[in-house]
């Protein structure tokens, strides 16, 4: 099992005030996935999200017959597992820049019921995946360097993506994440891609509903 393809639609861009709503407003669109981005202020400057936020959607989404995808960015992704685990997440994502134990946090995943992901950032090889790749469930190629919002898309992203893709084989899900949009998606898609997170693409939207069967459209052949 590998976690679904389709539009991954990051909360971090929600309006949380109404968090419950925009999620039900994605889900019935068809968004196979809920990405929660959690950030520490340490890998990344930002602050974000903790476990409380997945165990409030968790039901929620789980009820559409939807996927819980959480994105650690965080150093030290292993001391935070059995939080987002308890939580209710189906599948977490960490950084390979963020451990030197990156075997044993994949492992420590799988072990506890979770799909595991692994993250790369933009300048970060396709080769640091290389070792455990009978480990990974999900590879998610940052086509923006993470923490900073308003990014553009990363123009050699795609040829990244076709190197993953090469690496990885057939199984593993290939996650891309950071200035995707209905614009971008296509390029993705066409490199390699499964799983495409939309954050401000969806609920900076005016209709969230229909940006993401927007971009579901646009990554089709």
């Amino acid at each position: 099992m590998v976690p679904p393809p389709g539009v991954a639609a990051s909360i971090l861009a929600a309006d949380f005030a109404r968090l419950g709503e925009q999620v039900a407003l994605v889900l019935e669109a068809g968004a196979p996935i809920i990405h929660v981005d959690v950030m520490d202020g340490h890998f990344v400057p930002p602050l974000s999200m903790g476990p409380s936020v997945v165990e409030a959607i968790a039901g929620q989404v789980h009820d559409a017959g939807a996927h819980v995808d959480v994105h650690l960015m965080v150093q030290r992704p292993e001391d935070h597992l059995e939080a987002f685990v308890t939580a209710g997440a189906d599948s977490i994502t960490f950084h390979v820049e963020a451990t030197p134990h990156v075997d044993f946090v994949l492992a420590a995943i799988r072990d506890a019921g979770c799909h595991a992901g692994l993250a790369v950032n933009p300048g970060t090889p396709v080769e640091a995946v290389a070792e455990v790749v009978e480990l990974v469930d999900m590879v998610l190629c940052m086509t923006v360097n993470p923490g900073w919002g308003g990014q553009a898309f990363i123009p050699r992203s795609p040829a990244k993506l076709e190197r993953f893709r090469a690496l990885i084989g057939e199984r593993p899900a290939l996650q891309v994440d950071g200035g995707v949009d209905a614009s971008t998606v296509g390029r993705c898609a066409a490199a390699g891609a499964t799983v495409f997170v939309a954050g401000s693409a969806v609920f900076g939207a005016k209709d969230p509903a229909a940006a993401v069967r927007d971009i579901a459209q646009a990554a089709r052949p």
